[in-house]
């Protein structure tokens, strides 16, 4: 029997998902959580087999679900569902050590067959997917990601540098640094392209 966690914020897509893998004879779903947090709380109280998970969540992302199963070691593999057919995404998902990453209008069966390739100690990742994620690398480091992250909310230079201890001029050069990577014009563009690209 593989004991799954589903994390899901949009409620029709979760009980959908949460219907389809009851039919499964081998599959029982644990629980499900409406974003990140939850589905940590869940997974910390059922230690299930697979956290079946969508990338962004309010609370904690998919990814950071993922990272934050790995630090605590964690006896549970991770396969995130999603709409975002992005291959930055998925090379920061393997990085965070998932098993599995599927598209959601994949059909339903191939998400069962999924689970169990997983539980038998496989990985299922969309295969258009992969080939994308190896032919353009994410080029911005983890501090320049969170810069730009942090800039494309809105926040000016002086407030990111106050948010992350660092000086005005040091948050200006990643910004810099952002913008002559992804060569664009401006930061905000520079934003864009890395959210298209899911390198945020």
């Amino acid at each position: 029997m593989i004991r799954i966690v589903l994390a899901e914020d949009q409620a029709m897509v979760r009980g959908a998902l949460s219907a389809l893998l009851g039919l499964e004879a081998d599959i029982e779903v644990l629980g499900s959580a409406a974003d990140g947090e939850e589905a940590w709380r869940m997974v910390q109280r059922f230690t299930p087999d697979v956290l079946v998970t969508d990338i962004e969540m309010p609370g904690l992302s998919g990814l950071e679900l993922a990272q934050r199963i790995a630090r605590h070691a964690l006896p549970v593999k991770v396969v995130i569902v999603t709409t975002f057919a992005r291959a930055g995404f998925l090379r920061r998902a393997l990085d965070a050590g998932v098993y599995g990453y599927l598209l959601k209008d994949a059909p339903a069966d191939h998400l069962a067959d999924a689970l169990r390739q997983v539980q038998r100690g496989g990985r299922a990742i969309d295969p258009q997917l992969a080939l994308d994620a190896w032919s353009q690398a994410d080029p911005l480091n983890d501090r320049e990601r969170q810069v730009l992250r942090l800039s494309g909310d809105g926040r000016s230079a002086s407030e990111i540098a106050t948010q992350l201890g660092l000086s005005h001029g040091t948050v200006r050069n990643y910004l810099s640094e952002c913008i002559g990577k992804l060569g664009v014009a401006n930061r905000i563009e520079a934003y864009r392209l890395a959210r298209q690209k899911g390198w945020l």
